[in-house]
């Protein structure tokens, strides 16, 4: 029976991204003359991940290095 229940979640979490598809945005338009904007991309631009990403990169760098020495130390 858990193997069955392991199989499920599995299928369940593999296949969600295929079932759950958000409809794409309608075309913006560029807005007061700024003309800046690319078709198909939105107005504005993105969003900037730069800064949490590398925080999180880096967060992640000290806690496992900091297992790797306690795994280390342990032995």
């Amino acid at each position: 029976m858990k193997i069955i229940k392991n199989i499920l979640v599995i299928a369940i979490i593999t296949l969600s991204p295929l079932l759950l598809n958000a409809q794409p945005k309608p075309p913006g338009t560029a807005g007061h003359g700024t003309g800046t904007s690319q078709p198909g991309q939105p107005v504005g631009g993105g969003a900037p991940i730069d800064g949490g990403l590398s925080i999180l990169l880096a967060m992640g760098l000290i806690y496992g290095s900091k297992k790797v020495y306690q795994i280390k130390k342990a032995n």
